[in-house]
């Protein structure tokens, strides 16, 4: 199935992704689509009757915690980590004169 991938095809296939290919990149590139594509000729031959589709390989499930709101500390140990404070809040520089 090797000669489904022409000049055009990879022509085609660098402009959509905005590639600027030489002559020995245009080459390698159809040997490259052309391996792939019988790759997938083949994998279509296998018998998949009555294998479920999936969409991973692993199960998966959802790892991350509750969003819980805690108030674990005071302000003078946050303000600890400001490098400069003015008032009992992080001083910033002015950004609108």
């Amino acid at each position: 199935m090797a000669n489904r991938v022409d000049d055009a095809t990879i022509e085609y296939v660098g402009i959509l992704a905005k590639l600027e290919l030489s002559q020995e990149e245009r080459q390698a590139a159809k040997r490259d689509m052309s391996r792939m594509l019988d790759y997938v000729d083949k994998l279509n031959e296998l018998d998949t009757e009555g294998v479920e589709p999936m969409s991973h390989l692993f199960p998966v499930h959802n790892v991350f915690r509750e969003d819980e709101v805690t108030n674990t500390g005071s302000r003078e140990q946050i303000l600890a980590n400001a490098p400069e404070q003015k008032d009992g809040a992080f001083k910033v520089p002015r950004t609108i004169e």
